[in-house]
């Protein structure tokens, strides 16, 4: 471990630089240009990572700017590392340009330089040190680099469309010491039918918890007193009523999170309907949201407060919109692998409607889940042991969901690490310096394990 470490301090400054270059590549999904299918944008960034690839002496390809790779080695077996250069947009709240890397410190800020960016890089440098040290490879190392993860991962679709499979690999796109197992995912929608609400909007990507909301109702069908004193009870982080033009404006900043652990955000569009209805604003939107959605992110207004020995279904309301005067809620849930699509659909069918609004079910993913006792699930395992020294925490199954779910044969490993937040899809996105050292350490002995596997 020590040697790796050594190894890796003298080419920190050099993967920074790097990792600032991709920052700067504003990667969120864009409209789709020819040659561009996600925007001009994620090929940018593609463009970039694939560069530096080739001045590194390594082999490249570009996949017709789904994805691209990074490859060494030879032989008919590929370990696979699967990151991706989309980000989700860098939305409200941040204390610096959010495409331009930052350093304070020991830590750098900027979209992606946690989600997923920076562990491209360390797996990039992992790469290029386990080449360096004149080990014999007995597979090819190929690190993906995917341009749609955040917006439904067609990247990984059209790679195993037009390239060979991945023999086992992983994708360092989750959490430390390694993820077996991912809850499904169901993607819904929630409508209204009849509403006094004149306008409200909020939230930027449906997987991240809705961190900001303004709501506009008439004047005279509250008391503003009374609801500046419901939002004051609530966990929102600020919020203003004000009136004007017979018109009341409530504005509600909450904290965003991703949608997968929503109860460490606070969601600013769900505080503001809960303000509404016990502040005595009676309209039938308000009511099929509480009934239906609600504040306590458990799905149990949709029938769906279920769990398993390894985890609860969550829920999460990520963008308010009005469009052609009704109003759209995004759902995202993330449910137990030990349940199916049918047994989602099934148990939600008899909340869907009534004569306040509507839920319509969306895509149903299934949930992923690996022996923890494979040797894929293992080998990772044990280089994350190796490397820490760490002998408490264990491979763990988690809500979000990852390119693991598209390409058979890799698990979740890294890259944040225990107790860390890394503010992923929330404003001021950090690494710490030390931890992309030794995620890229880690990542070594991932890839020396998994060549004996």
């Amino acid at each position: 471990m020590l040697k790796r470490i050594e190894q890796i301090a003298p080419l920190t400054e050099e993967m920074l630089s790097k990792l600032a270059k991709l920052v700067s590549c504003r990667s969120e999904r864009g409209e789709a240009v020819p040659g561009c299918p996600f925007g001009e944008g994620p090929a940018e960034a593609l463009a970039a990572a694939l560069e530096m690839g080739r001045e590194m002496g390594f082999r490249t390809v570009n996949l017709d700017n789904y994805c691209g790779y990074i490859e060494m080695g030879e032989g008919p077996d590929i370990i696979g590392i699967a990151a991706h250069l989309d980000v989700v947009p860098a939305g409200e709240g941040w204390n610096t340009d959010p495409y331009t890397m930052t350093r304070v410190d020991d830590t750098v800020y900027g979209r992606g330089v946690s989600d997923d960016k920076g562990a491209a890089v360390a797996s990039l440098y992992a790469m290029k040190l386990v080449r360096d040290s004149g080990i014999a490879l007995n597979k090819r190392v190929r690190l993906l680099l995917g341009c749609n993860e955040e917006s439904g991962s067609l990247c990984m679709k059209h790679y195993k469309e037009v390239e060979e499979p991945i023999t086992i690999g992983f994708t360092p796109d989750g959490y430390f010491p390694g993820i077996y197992g991912e809850k499904g995912g169901c993607g819904m929608a929630l409508y209204s039918k009849n509403t006094r609400i004149l306008d409200m909007e909020g939230g930027f990507v449906f997987n991240a918890v809705c961190p900001h909301c303004t709501t506009r109702i008439p004047a005279g069908s509250v008391s503003v007193s009374r609801l500046r004193e419901v939002l004051a009870s609530t966990p929102l982080k600020d919020f203003s009523v004000t009136e004007e033009d017979d018109v009341i404006t409530i504005e509600a900043q909450g904290v965003s999170a991703h949608a997968s652990t929503p109860l460490l955000g606070v969601n600013a569009a769900s505080y503001t309907m809960y303000a509404l209805q016990k502040a005595g604003f009676r309209d039938d939107f308000v009511d099929f949201y509480m009934d239906r959605i609600g504040t306590h992110c458990d799905g149990e207004g949709l029938g769906l407060k279920v769990s398993d020995a390894y985890g609860d279904l969550t829920l999460n309301n990520g963008i308010v919109m009005r469009r052609d005067g009704t109003f759209c809620c995004t759902i995202d849930i993330r449910y137990p692998i030990t349940y199916t699509p049918d047994q989602i659909r099934e148990l939600a069918a008899p909340y869907l409607e009534d004569e306040r609004g509507r839920v319509e079910i969306g895509h149903v993913g299934d949930p992923l889940f690996y022996d923890p006792e494979s040797a894929l699930v293992q080998g990772l395992y044990r280089a994350y042991r190796e490397v820490t020294g760490d002998q408490t925490l264990k491979p763990m199954v988690i809500g979000g969901g990852t390119y693991a779910k598209s390409l058979p044969g890799i698990i979740a490993f890294g890259c944040e690490f225990p107790d860390a937040d890394n503010h992923i899809h929330d404003a001021n996105e950090l690494m710490t310096i030390q931890d992309f050292q030794t995620q890229t350490a880690v990542y070594v002995q991932a890839i020396l394990n998994l060549l004996e596997v």
